[in-house]
């Protein structure tokens, strides 16, 4: 899906949200208000926008970073039940006017910068610190991982959402459960993403570090992208471990079920700011391999209407479809009562969005989310009315397995083997 790599330092500027309080950081100003963050970080980015050459390049300076699955308290009214954590802000986002850009296709690299001329650029590429990189660890750090809850007590909270589609209430929710692992004073979390990427390659794998904050993510799933007015989403909904046959997947009705009330969904997001009757379904339940699981993808495109951008985009259909349920609030409303903490980045969406107007964000799944001297990584599937409860707590292993299996330490595999 991806034929680039990016990397951004230095933003001009930065735009923090948690709790609904907004603080934006630049050279010149810290300023703190109560706004939409969505709304603000259009607003700032038009503040920023950048005459440029047509070039080949999907980004070439824009915001980039995550925005938290509890940005959508600012777009539903939701209950407050879970806990949230103190530390972690519901968006981090900063702006960038330079940054290094991988063409993995071509084998190239380049330096991206705006600037008033050629002399001017080079400086700005001259002023870069040289920062060593710190290498892949030569032995991975176990970890002891906590789950959150028991294995019957989230069986238990599976049990409630077949209840609750019994009722009539929802078709499907999305329910995730948490594993978390105290840190080692010297633990690398970028040494690790290293390692990781390598182990369990992603098309939307990426690492932000927020200081004490940071993301290591190694998704599957493309949220939403648009090039021109083209806008794509591909969302993931049926999971197999990929030792198994994947025709047992492709044929499961319970699995393409699951993906084709997320594919409704996401036509009807979509259709909030595309053009009438662009909105189609090119693939449906399409089976995709990644590392430890096949997956069924369904591919959902539109047009943009031309009074709308990006970020219209993105709010239309915050958060994503895939891992909330439908209709949408009220599995949101449900999962706030199950799940005991608040999501923070986790099921929200992580990615660019340039000042030429192209924007590539991907599911936060699959994602390390470091904190102080913690780290947590949870996953979740689907419940619909005829999940199994044993065969969803397994899924949600399978899916975490590969991500656990990076901080065993190599003897520890090979005597598995």
């Amino acid at each position: 899906l991806n034929n680039h790599s990016f990397i951004c330092f230095d933003p001009v500027e930065k735009i923090e949200s948690k709790n609904g309080h907004l603080t934006i950081t630049n050279e010149k100003e810290n300023i703190s208000l109560e706004d939409c963050p969505f709304e603000t970080l259009k607003k700032r980015l038009a503040h920023y926008k950048k005459e440029e050459e047509e070039t080949s390049f999907p980004f070439t300076g824009g915001a980039a970073g995550y925005f938290g699955y509890d940005l959508a308290r600012g777009i539903e009214k939701l209950p407050a039940c879970a806990q949230a954590h103190p530390d972690v802000p519901d968006m981090c986002i900063g702006i960038y006017d330079r940054l290094f850009s991988f063409d993995h296709k071509n084998n190239t690299a380049h330096f991206l910068v705006y600037a008033e001329n050629k002399e001017e650029a080079k400086k700005r590429f001259l002023q870069i610190s040289e920062e060593q990189i710190p290498p892949s660890p030569k032995k991975n750090t176990p970890l002891q991982w906590a789950p959150e809850g028991s294995d019957e007590e989230y069986k238990n909270k599976i049990r409630n959402i077949i209840d609750y589609i019994y009722a009539g209430e929802v078709f499907q929710a999305n329910l995730s459960r948490r594993w978390e692992a105290s840190l080692p004073e010297t633990f690398d979390p970028f040494a690790h993403y290293l390692h990781l990427r390598k182990t369990n390659p992603a098309p939307f794998a990426a690492y932000m570090n927020f200081g004490s904050l940071k993301i290591a993510s190694t998704s599957p799933e493309r949220f939403l992208s648009v090039k021109g007015r083209n806008v794509e989403t591909r969302p993931i909904k049926g999971t197999l471990p990929s030792s198994k046959n994947p025709n047992l997947l492709l044929g499961s009705e319970k699995n393409r079920a699951e993906n084709m009330m997320i594919v409704d969904l996401m036509r009807n997001d979509l259709s909030k700011v595309c053009e009438n009757r662009s909105v189609c379904v090119p693939q449906l339940c399409g089976l995709e391999t990644f590392e430890g699981v096949h997956h069924l993808v369904s591919i959902v495109k539109g047009t943009l209407r031309k009074k709308y951008g990006p970020v219209d985009l993105l709010k239309a259909c915050f958060p994503g479809g895939s891992i909330t349920g439908a209709p949408k609030v009220r599995a949101m409303e449900i999962i706030e009562t199950l799940e005991p903490y608040r999501r923070g980045p986790y099921c929200g969406a992580l990615g660019y969005i340039g000042f030429n107007g192209q924007m590539d964000t991907s599911i936060t799944i699959r994602t390390l989310v470091y904190s102080g001297d913690t780290v947590t990584l949870q996953s979740g599937g689907g419940i619909v009315y005829d999940s199994n409860p044993e065969e969803e707590l397994q899924e949600t292993c399978d899916k975490a397995q590969k991500i656990f299996e990076s901080f065993e330490p190599p003897e520890k595999k090979e005597d598995a083997a």
